[in-house]
């Protein structure tokens, strides 16, 4: 039996991330999708792609394959390969993947799904499931405020509109299921993304933002309004604040699973007004005449 080289296949190397298998699995479907590609060997070459991306985009199956793929080529064990167990039960046929796959995993490979099929409207182009009655996967990117918050989100997907019952506090990666809403029975998981920005982002179980301070504030002390996922509050700047310095609000990050939550820091950035005053420009100009070396 061939060897399949799953990260070949994909076009990556064997220390790949899982950022880098995902990135290349997406450019490779949509170049490849039987109802784009007019190359009549397409669909082959898709379910190819489809099946390396099952492998390498689930660390256990990745591990397994890694360290029992060249002697599932070679047909050195009969019946499941050691250490088959650590995988979930395969729902569904597993026909649709090459003999080499179904020689390393048998019955006992997980749950596959490319990610894409049938949520064009949501997800963007559409890829096709490698089965039928497969569980899908797909990306639902959120807001730090909407994944802290949780809630009902109301979601266009295949052409139905759904709404989604989100946990308060999810984290990225962290899988939603909707029961049956796959292709012909089969579950699809909404892959947790939590979109962060310049100006606020979550690190482990902290909250980063950047709280912008007046310079004379920074010089004499006072407070300045900064955002948190609970809304803003005046945070307290100490006499003599440097552009750059972190001021902690404690528990006020992301909440953890025994109830407590992470910590948020302040980033302090120095701003001056761009368009000052008639006043302002006056007060700066004397500041300007203190400093000015003699």
């Amino acid at each position: 039996m061939a060897y399949k080289d799953y990260y070949a296949i994909l076009g990556v190397s064997k220390n790949a991330s899982e950022e880098e298998i995902k990135k290349a699995f997406k450019k490779l479907a949509r170049k490849h999708h039987p109802d784009v590609s007019k190359d009549p060997g397409a669909e082959e070459r898709f379910k190819e792609i489809n099946e390396a991306y099952t492998v390498l985009s689930d660390p256990e199956k990745r591990r397994f394959y890694d360290q029992y793929g060249s002697e599932a080529a070679n047909r050195s064990w009969q019946g499941p390969p050691p250490d088959a167990g650590n995988f979930g039960g395969f729902s569904g046929n597993i026909g649709d993947f090459s003999e080499f796959f179904q020689s390393l995993f048998g019955n006992l490979g997980g749950r596959g799904g490319t990610g894409f099929g049938g949520l064009e409207d949501l997800f963007g182009q559409a890829a096709r499931p490698s089965r039928r009655g497969a569980d899908l996967e797909a990306e639902l990117p959120l807001s730090l405020e909407e994944a802290y918050r949780g809630g009902e989100k109301t979601l266009s997907i295949g052409g139905e509109r759904l709404t989604v019952r989100i946990p308060a506090g999810v984290r990225e990666g962290q899988k939603i299921r909707l029961a049956g809403k796959g292709r012909a029975g089969g579950d699809l998981y909404l892959v947790v993304r939590l979109q962060t920005r310049a100006e606020m982002r979550l690190e482990g179980d902290d909250i980063y933002v950047t709280a912008e301070v007046p310079a004379p504030i920074a010089v004499v002390g006072g407070s300045a309004r900064v955002q948190t996922l609970d809304g803003a509050v005046s945070l307290s700047i100490p006499k003599g604040t440097q552009s750059g310095r972190r001021l902690r609000l404690k528990g006020k990050g992301w909440p953890r699973k025994d109830g407590t939550r992470g910590d948020q820091y302040a980033e302090i950035k120095l701003v001056v007004p761009t368009q000052p005053t008639p006043e302002e420009e006056r007060l700066y100009g004397q500041l300007a005449e203190l400093l000015k070396v003699k």
